[in-house]
């Protein structure tokens, strides 16, 4: 982010050749970071920076206050117990792709996360804030609606289903803060993306699944409502698992993307493509 820390907690930072303030503050708890959202209207939690800091240099956010999660250390670590493998939501995408425990359980997940940004983003990025900004072309919410993962905050259980809800847009309430996400270990899984060669974000990236939430499809950098689920892919794999089972089904390019990437056409080629091939690396 352009601009530089002050005395007295505050930063400041250029807009249109002049500077604005805003509050910086550490979070002490999870209580606190609530409290501090709650307490200033604007306010954004800081996680690893990855997303929001970017939309902040490009005027794309304005935030009143910045709320740093970053020294809260029950919010880190990864552990797995009874077919479920719960992330905390500030463990970082290089922690889940060195992780063994989430290797041996849910490989697809260290497939995911080995693929984001390069090294540098991996060492700062955290799922957390991955979920939470809800990216259209990010990869973890691919990976919580592909394997039917809930998602826990300081206040409740959320679905994935429930949760992501449109483009940038999740069903955190505004002081609500997430805590940490659970996967069902499933039978089989894999994640493939059709990566921009620059940034690696997903043009188009398939989640598929088949564990104890069914067979599952997810589907992100596509849809121009967000992650979302192709269910009638999801219903001919219930049938059989085998990629001869989805020919013929497709999606509208009329709910598809299109940029200077990928048309909306092309993406919705893409959505077949890439369902194919993970459905081949999860069989």
């Amino acid at each position: 982010m352009s601009g530089y820390a002050a005395q007295g907690g505050a930063n400041q930072t250029y807009e249109g050749g002049t500077m604005y303030d805003f509050d910086y503050a550490k979070a002490k708890s999870v209580t606190d970071a609530a409290t501090r959202l709650k307490a200033t209207e604007g306010a954004k939690l800081l996680a690893g920076g990855m997303t929001l800091l970017p939309t902040i240099k490009l005027r794309l956010a304005k935030p009143a206050a910045l709320v740093d999660l970053g020294a809260l250390g029950d919010l880190k670590g990864i552990s797995v117990a009874g077919g479920v493998v719960t992330i905390k939501a500030m463990t970082r995408h290089a922690d889940v792709l060195r992780s063994a425990e989430v290797a041996k359980a849910i490989p697809a997940l260290v497939t995911l996360a080995g693929g984001i940004g390069d090294v540098q983003v991996r060492h700062r990025g955290t799922i957390g804030g991955s979920i939470a900004n809800n990216d259209p072309a990010a990869d973890y919410p691919a990976g919580c609606l592909g394997l039917g993962a809930t998602i826990v905050t300081s206040k409740r259980e959320k679905a994935a289903d429930a949760f992501f809800t449109a483009l940038f847009t999740t069903a955190l309430e505004p002081d609500e803060i997430i805590t940490e996400i659970r996967f069902p270990v499933p039978e089989r899984a894999a994640y493939v993306k059709f990566k921009n060669p620059a940034s690696r974000y997903a043009i188009v990236g398939a989640f598929v699944s088949k564990g104890p939430k069914g067979v599952r499809v997810a589907i992100t950098g596509a849809g121009d409502n967000g992650v979302f689920r192709v269910t009638a892919m999801e219903q001919a794999l219930a049938k059989s698992f085998d990629a001869k089972s989805i020919e013929g089904i497709t999606v509208d390019p009329g709910n598809m993307l299109g940029d200077i990437h990928a048309s909306s056409e092309y993406r919705a080629h893409l959505v077949g493509v890439m369902v194919k091939r993970a459905i081949v690396a999860a069989a």
